[in-house]
């Protein structure tokens, strides 16, 4: 057991060497976690042997400009004994949405952005010496595996930069911009995974959405289309429920997924209806968490969110011809 301890450390600091050595079959993911909430859903988690877990954002509810509350309330989720576990299991990458950025749907007015980014950072582990320490915001991007097996997540920020939602309002900002353009253009790998806090498919709900920002939304779909990049497709939380959307549309040369995972530790049971004209298959209300299962000798990926208790909750496989992979 005392190796098993050790190897899990060495896989969480040593993410970069992970990465370039393994090819990714298993990807959870989820996102909405109150630090004080029962944390039990981590071990259903655990059960299907992720390589990796991508945080979507509110991971954890800080609703403060008082960064002393703030780590208390990172470090009250990362001490909880069944999330070390899933440390000591495998590599956490993520980004945040509002209620750990800052205040409930804050963007680039929020004050304490720069001392918030640095609890962020802390909080994955990132050494101080890191660029990411210097830059303005958490966006970056990660590759897994080699060659006809590479796979590339990029994890968006969707908050730092954000102005007020309207027709021409923006979400990332000129320098994220120009970042995720040359990401996707330059991009040599089979899959690009977007990791979004907000939803960017669904357009029909009036929550939080990069429908909101009319001319942003159709900016990424444009730059998508253009770039060449091969399966990409999104993965989103924020929503406290778990659904699969599908976009068609003249911008990009096939269809664009939208899989959304909320929350870990709360949900919307109380409220079990939500018109989405772009759903794929059921949505479920309750606890759950994402999967994403590549079959690489078969060519082909799963769409999973699960409950609480791992039952299957949305499930949809798609051939990799079908997002353009060759």
């Amino acid at each position: 057991m005392r190796y098993f301890l050790l190897l899990g450390s060495w896989l969480l600091v040593l993410g970069s060497s992970f990465a370039q050595q393994t090819d990714l079959t298993r990807i959870a993911f989820g996102s909405c976690a109150m630090q004080s909430g029962e944390q039990l859903i981590w071990n259903e988690i655990i059960k299907n042997d992720p390589q990796l877990w991508i945080w979507l954002g509110d991971n954890i509810y800080a609703e403060t400009e008082d960064m002393e509350k703030m780590k208390h309330d990172y470090a009250k989720l990362k001490n909880n004994a069944n999330y070390q576990l899933l440390l000591k299991q495998c590599p956490v990458i993520g980004t945040w949405d509002d209620h750990d950025f800052g205040t409930n749907d804050c963007g680039q007015e929020y004050t304490k952005k720069k001392e918030s980014q640095q609890q962020h950072l802390d909080f994955f582990d990132v050494p101080q010496d890191s660029p990411r320490r210097k830059q303005e915001g958490v966006y970056n991007s990660y590759t897994y595996g080699e060659g006809e097996r590479m796979v590339k997540i990029i994890m968006l920020d969707t908050r730092y930069f954000r102005s007020s939602p309207c027709e021409t309002g923006d979400i990332l900002g000129e320098t994220q911009w120009q970042w995720l353009e040359k990401e996707l253009t330059e991009s040599k790998a089979k899959i690009n995974i977007i990791g979004s806090s907000i939803q960017f498919i669904p357009n029909d709900h009036q929550f939080e959405k990069w429908g909101h920002f009319p001319q942003a939304r159709q900016q990424l779909l444009k730059m998508i289309g253009s770039s060449n990049a091969q399966g990409v497709f999104f993965l989103s939380g924020d929503r406290h429920i778990a659904e699969l959307s599908r976009y068609i549309g003249y911008e990009v040369k096939y269809p664009i997924y939208d899989l959304t995972s909320s929350g870990l530790t709360h949900d919307r049971a109380m409220y079990p209806f939500e018109y989405n004209s772009q759903r794929v298959g059921q949505v479920y209300f309750k606890r759950n968490f994402g999967l994403i299962l590549i079959d690489w000798d078969n060519k082909r990926i799963t769409f999973q969110a699960q409950s609480l208790r791992g039952d299957i909750k949305v499930n949809h496989l798609i051939e990799f011809k079908e997002i353009g992979i060759q």
